[in-house]
């Protein structure tokens, strides 16, 4: 007698109807967190203008909503491990809504900074938020592309306020794009309303009655608990000096300053076994972050004041790059759960090399130019939709949404450092050279780093009993409540 085996169920249906909506609800924020990011690298040309900014000082403005990132990433992802991912996720949408609107009111430039710094704190949360939420919601043999999905929506944003920009802007002025802001406040009361909590963050702490605290190495004593207070206000003070004129002829010591305090943190937060992994993990995410930054920031200028281009023509080059990354970001979620995340995530990058250069020598092209434009996006931009799950993958469900937060929002100092680079690098050629350059140095690093597993390895000589991958699937064992991580 022959038996058949069942047929194996499409992927799309082996997501529950409750899973699906847990997903598009974070995806809804990560479209609201893509929309308001990219308006201020749309309008940087239109700010310049009126307040009389810099190159240098416009590329601070896009820094700024980097400052407090490591602070609303830590804070807010903390929250989420103690509270639920929910609560942590509708906060931040609150939060960068409000900044958002706020920069419509802006009247100078430290204004207009001062509100990007409260974006930057509440985009932090989001990303924590949102890809801890989504990755624990879904089947783990599909994690992956939770995160690469997920991801997505930041590219559909940004081709959202491209559109919204070429509308609004010639007729309304710049500051209108901002009042937008107050569109995501609805959205997240709805979300708070309506959402299920993340399926494994319940069982893994709420059912347990567990109330984790990531930052209690932080205050174990009166002493290091004011010592840790101090080093806030200094590493915050610092970067917002770095990123600003009042630092002038003080950078170099100021980062020094910055990065010492931060780097403390990140060996209280990982204790004497993970600390390692906290460093390690920041150094190869600033350098993601280098290398992806420099066109995501100065590419409208770039457009705009090298090539020339019209309203309506960076419009259109900005569709190009942004459903390149959305692609990017769908091809990433397949490609990393079939060959394992980190070989997609290096492989894709190493290719995207072929691209960089091309992208910079095209001028009066504008469909080779968008078409280029589109394949670097794809394998550079849109492959950085699998760092949730490459990220979340080092840290326990306990810790994860403070470890993710801190450790990726740390790291994103290199996206405000990017677009400062590649404005002075511009001062000594073309901008458009100095953005290949950025781009071409800092993908080599990153697929040595993640290629090589820089991160994991380098934990193991700290923690040897160190999990591979806490988000990968298990695999029951002969006894019934043993389970062995199923790792790629």
């Amino acid at each position: 007698m022959q038996t058949s085996t069942p047929p194996t169920l499409p992927w799309y249906r082996r997501i529950s109807r409750t899973q699906w909506k847990s997903f598009f609800a974070a995806w809804i924020g990560y479209v609201l967190d893509g929309f308001d990011f990219v308006l201020i690298t749309l309008v940087l040309t239109e700010i310049s203008d009126e307040f009389g900014l810099s190159t240098v000082q416009a590329a601070s403005l896009i820094s700024g909503a980097f400052i407090t990132r490591w602070l609303g990433g830590a804070v807010l992802g903390a929250i989420g491990d103690r509270y639920g991912r929910k609560l942590s996720m509708v906060l931040s949408i609150l939060l960068y809504s409000v900044g958002t609107f706020a920069c419509g009111f802006a009247w100078n430039y430290t204004s207009l900074f001062a509100a990007r710094l409260a974006i930057g704190m509440g985009m932090a949360g989001e990303y924590s938020a949102s890809s801890t939420y989504v990755m624990e919601s879904w089947p783990a043999g599909l994690r992956n592309r939770a995160s690469g999905f997920l991801i997505s929506g930041f590219s559909v944003g940004s081709v959202l306020a491209a559109q919204v920009y070429n509308w609004v802007v010639p007729s309304l002025g710049w500051r209108w794009m901002f009042y937008l802001g107050l569109i995501p406040i609805a959205i997240a009361l709805w979300m708070r309303r309506a959402l299920p909590e993340a399926e494994e963050w319940t069982e893994s702490v709420a059912d347990k009655g567990a109330k984790p605290n990531p930052f209690r190495p932080l205050f174990l004593t009166r002493a290091r608990a004011t010592a840790n207070t101090v080093l806030v206000v200094v590493a915050t003070v610092s970067l917002f000096l770095v990123f600003t004129p009042g630092g002038a002829g003080l950078v170099p010591v100021l980062s020094v300053i910055a990065g010492l305090s931060l780097a403390a943190f990140a060996v209280q937060l990982g204790g004497k076994r993970g600390w390692v992994l906290y460093l390690s993990m920041i150094v190869t995410l600033f350098f993601a972050f280098l290398y992806s930054w420099p066109i995501q920031a100065l590419l409208p200028t770039y457009l705009k004041t090298e090539l020339g281009y019209t309203t309506d023509q960076v419009t259109d080059v900005l569709y190009f790059a942004g459903f390149g990354t959305m692609v990017g970001c769908w091809g990433a979620g397949f490609l990393g759960d079939r060959l394992g995340t980190k070989k997609a995530y290096a492989l894709t990058l190493l290719a995207s090399l072929a691209f960089v250069y091309p992208v910079f020598a095209v001028q009066n092209n504008l469909m080779l130019l968008g078409i280029l434009l589109f394949l670097l996006q794809a394998t550079s931009f849109g492959i950085s939709g699998l760092l949730p799950r490459y990220i979340g993958g080092h840290f326990p469900t306990a810790s994860r949404g403070a470890a993710l937060g801190f450790t990726y929002n740390v790291g994103a100092l290199g996206g405000a450092v990017a677009p400062v680079l590649g404005a002075h690098l511009a001062s000594g050629m073309d901008l458009g050279r100095a953005l290949a350059v950025l781009t071409f140095a800092g993908t080599v690093i990153v697929v040595l780093l993640v290629g090589f597993d820089v991160p994991a390895r380098l934990n193991r000589l700290t923690d040897p009993d160190a999990e591979r991958d806490h988000l990968a699937e298990v695999a029951p064992t002969a006894t019934a409540d043993a389970h062995v991580p199923v790792n790629r």
